[in-house]
């Protein structure tokens, strides 16, 4: 019986029950729902569902009824959720079953510009775009009121079917907290719903990303000089001197090719350089104790340049 058009009280424990009937009816009938599962603490746990909830909360215009749709979309009252393209299908269970729908706009195209060129050369990665892990300047711009990705109270309309004639009933409250919790296993679901590509946020703002050039760090270069007064001796300018250039590779190979006489077999530079080494590691042996130390750094050095 309901008081004064109002449908009247029923508990979280009752609440639930109509929701397993009518979840398992619908499976019966062949429908997939997508529910809310029940839960406590924290609605959302990830940047995208958490900042999705600190936006609803900003707006005043929400103020009065989204205490009671939280409460609905942790006890498992959404029994189905389904995000597309600019819209927001779902199921609440109350005194009855629900069905609620949630429109938002499009981002408007100088606005979905301005994002991508205020945020140039600071978004290189989808991934990292979809689990917010890029800079908290990148990301807050993105997430600013009005001005980001999320939508202004003008960019939302919605409806239920509850006998509620408040612009904003519990269920569809519950709706809007249960986007943010859907949002914690796929973020990407914001893009399309705003009506976006992730995929074109990333070409635009990455535009201007140099590209990395590394070389090897400068503590593990040594310097051919440094090479001849570790190891004592004089190194080969095959080993060390730079490539010339092709033109005088050419001219080499011809003059080698006009040469005529035996081949002499002489060993290469890498050779030479062990040799010596290792004609130094013997002599090692009987040096006097005031040489040990820079014998041991020669050892040292010539471990790392294997």
């Amino acid at each position: 019986m309901s008081y004064y058009g109002w449908a009247p009280y029923v508990s979280v424990a009752e609440r639930r029950k109509k929701a397993e009937k009518a979840a398992t009816k619908a499976k019966k009938s062949g429908a997939s729902l997508s529910p809310i599962e029940p839960y406590r603490g924290a609605i959302a746990k990830t940047f995208w569902g958490k900042a999705w909830c600190d936006n609803l909360e900003t707006y005043s215009d929400y103020a009065n009824r989204m205490p009671r749709g939280r409460t609905y979309v942790r006890n498992g009252s959404v029994i189905h959720l389904a995000i597309t393209e600019g819209q927001v299908q779902a199921q609440v269970m109350g005194s009855s079953l629900y069905q609620v729908t949630v429109k938002v706009t499009q981002v408007p195209l100088t606005q979905w510009q301005a994002i991508g060129k205020d945020c140039s050369g600071s978004i290189d990665s989808l991934v990292e775009l979809l689990q917010g892990k890029l800079s908290s300047a990148v990301m807050h711009r993105i997430c600013t009121p009005r001005i980001g990705l999320f939508p202004a109270p003008k960019e939302i309309s919605f409806s239920c079917s509850c006998p509620d004639s408040a612009s904003m009933c519990k269920h569809i409250a519950a709706v809007l907290y249960g986007v943010g919790a859907r949002l914690d296993q796929a973020p990407e679901l914001l893009f399309g719903l705003r009506r976006v590509d992730a995929k074109e946020l990333v070409m635009q703002a990455g535009g201007g990303l140099p590209k990395s050039k590394k070389g090897p760090a400068a503590g593990k270069v040594l310097d051919e000089s440094m090479l001849a007064d570790v190891f004592g001796i004089e190194m080969d300018e095959a080993l060390v001197a730079p490539q010339k250039a092709s033109s005088n590779k050419r001219k080499l190979s011809a003059k080698k090719i006009a040469t005529k006489g035996p081949k002499k077999l002489v060993a290469s530079p890498v050779t030479k350089v062990k040799e010596s080494i290792t004609s130094r590691k013997a002599a090692a042996a009987h040096m006097p104790a005031d040489t040990k130390r820079v014998a041991k750094l020669k050892k040292t050095v010539s471990a790392w340049l294997k």
